[in-house]
């Protein structure tokens, strides 16, 4: 069904039709047979998928990643569709324009998108507002967080402050993105010392706001793909020395390889979907290698099936999430991706999801 509406979808501008899906999302949200019924035809629970991490319960693996939800306004809506938990941001201290349109493009051919978006949000303050009953979401909610574009990167760590100083008394965990590609200069900021001062800076933040009471969350760190060996290295060491909680491996690549030939290859900006899904399991498995057990991985790039997510499973990842993937696969991704999981898992002997975290990077190592 969902590839036959799609046809029409994408006939139409990305950026207009991804408004329109907020519109729905946010009729739904106040529907409560609506969201009655989109759970009956979407949520799927089996206790052999709970995943348990940093004391938080997700009732799946599979997440919805950030960039969709960017105002935190239907949370609830995207958590009835069945994800696991959802990823709303990125927010920044001030509400921001983001980058001129047109700044979001489809690769059909490719499976794939290439975006520009800039970190357009109306700010954390007012997704603050939004936020105030996410302890009745279905579902866990994480808060992505960076900084604004005219802030300077020496300034940079004051703007993550800001963001933990509005929005630490809501949200399950909190990821600090350095890493996409859509802020000038922001990827700069994942040089080893300066990525030291900016877990440390967020860190005190959140300590003083546990001082008021404020339960403890725990915070990630959502890293590029295009760092070279060294550098990767370099920074998730330093992030794990800082206490950093976890890592998301990878946000959209700046590479056009698998793409050049397209039309729109030479759109500025971060590419995602199919053609970073090797890349990114790489990058988990690496990443597992170097600090598996210490910290848990969030993996997300090209994920469409449950092959794809196991992939990632097995490379290291404790969760996943997708984006690209629920604009070609329709917003039963996560349903779909869950039933298959258990296929996969019963077939290797898995009696539950977790057995499988880090199997294939622990038998390369």
């Amino acid at each position: 069904m969902y590839q036959l509406i799609r046809k029409y979808l994408f006939q139409q501008d990305p950026e207009d039709i991804h408004e329109k899906t907020i519109h729905a999302l946010k009729l739904l949200e106040n529907s409560a047979p609506g969201k009655s019924l989109v759970k009956m035809l979407y949520q799927f629970r089996d206790k052999r998928l709970e995943t348990k991490l940093w004391g938080i319960t997700f009732p799946n693996p599979v997440g919805l990643a950030a960039g969709f939800d960017k105002n935190a306004e239907v949370y609830h809506a995207l958590g009835a569709l069945g994800f696991g938990f959802v990823e709303v941001g990125t927010l920044t201290p001030q509400g921001q324009p983001g980058n001129p349109k047109p700044r979001l493009f489809r690769l059909p051919e490719h499976q794939a998108l290439i975006n520009r978006m800039g970190f357009n949000n109306h700010g954390a303050y007012l997704a603050s507002q939004h936020l105030v009953d996410f302890a009745y979401s279905d579902v866990p909610i994480g808060i992505n967080i960076g900084k604004n574009k005219t802030t300077p990167n020496e300034e940079a760590a004051s703007d993550y402050s800001k963001c933990m100083d509005m929005l630490y008394a809501y949200g399950h965990y909190f990821v600090i993105n350095i890493s996409s590609p859509n802020t000038p200069n922001l990827r700069d900021l994942q040089e080893t010392e300066s990525l030291r001062l900016l877990i440390r800076t967020v860190r005190e933040k959140a300590a003083e706001m546990e001082v008021r009471s404020i339960k403890k969350k725990p915070i990630l760190l959502k890293v590029a793909p295009d760092m070279s060996d060294e550098q990767m290295h370099d920074v998730v060491h330093a992030a794990v020395e800082e206490g950093i909680s976890g890592m998301i491996a990878t946000n959209t690549t700046l590479s056009r390889e698998a793409v050049a030939n397209h039309p729109n290859a030479d759109e500025a900006g971060g590419l995602s979907g199919r053609p970073l899904s090797e890349r990114s399991t790489q990058w988990i498995k690496t990443i597992y290698q170097e600090v598996g057990g210490k910290v848990p991985i969030i993996g997300v790039g090209g994920i469409y099936t449950g092959e794809d997510a196991y992939r990632k499973i097995r490379a290291g990842a404790s969760l996943v999430q997708v984006y690209t993937g629920m604009i070609y696969q329709g917003p039963g991704i996560a349903k779909q991706i869950n039933k298959q999981l258990l296929r996969l898992m019963a077939r290797d002997g898995f009696t539950h999801i977790s057995e499988a975290v880090g199997v294939d990077a622990r038998s390369e190592h």
